[in-house]
């Protein structure tokens, strides 16, 4: 897959946007971005991310050359104009802690669509940047499509604008780091039975954890 977006390929609404997360990234929040060559070739994959910020979905979308989707819960759609745009970027609603066959409908068809989906193991944003147990959901995913898994790593999001913050803090970087794909032989393991989604998860939760943060040596 190309490292530079080609944004007349992506859906305008979503190009726009696109482009606008990587100039805000570039311009206030610029860390490293390491990996982008992990991303496979060929076919379907999905991408599995720490989650620590509002900021974490389009700054790692913006490194992303293809035209991706989210999950977001399903209760920000009560606000009408919040679930419009949700909805024109391609967002996939989600009950919470529930199987959703109308999500996992929309994984597949958006994996037919050759389109990355991105998951957030966690669920929801870390409370003070630590790294969270993951829910069953993103195993239940990953195990139900059979693609590989990019596990990524968003180091500082906290800092630049964590939960309970009302104001982003500029100037503050992101790192974003994406590892080798996981293979479905990798994560999942059907023997375990009611385990088996846990399991995978916490495979997945356990690469992105092992994910170290870029350093270079001082010249």
């Amino acid at each position: 897959m190309p490292n530079i977006p080609d944004h007349l390929n992506m859906k305008p609404f979503y190009g726009f946007f696109h482009y606008l997360a990587g100039v805000i990234h570039a311009m206030w929040f610029r860390g490293e971005v390491v990996g982008q060559e992990n991303f496979p070739r060929q076919g379907p994959f999905l991408i599995a991310a720490n989650h620590a910020s509002h900021l974490d979905p389009p700054i790692v979308a913006s490194q992303i050359a293809k035209q991706m989707r989210f999950f977001a819960r399903k209760s920000l759609w009560d606000n009408r104009l919040v679930g419009w745009w949700l909805a024109n970027v391609g967002t996939i609603p989600v009950e919470r802690d529930s199987g959703d066959i109308g999500a996992i409908k929309r994984v597949f068809q958006a994996l037919e669509e050759d389109r990355a989906v991105v998951l957030f193991p966690e669920g929801t944003r870390s409370p003070d940047g630590n790294l969270q147990k993951p829910k069953a959901g993103v195993g239940f995913m990953a195990c139900k499509t059979g693609v590989p898994v990019v596990p990524c790593r968003v180091f500082d999001s906290f800092q630049a604008f964590g939960k309970g913050q009302r104001v982003p803090n500029f100037g503050s970087p992101i790192t974003i780091v994406f590892g080798p794909p996981i293979t479905a032989a990798d994560y999942d393991d059907p023997a375990l039975g009611k385990a088996r989604y846990e399991t995978a998860a916490q495979r997945i939760m356990d690469r992105i954890a092992a994910l170290p943060r870029p350093s270079y040596p001082v010249i």
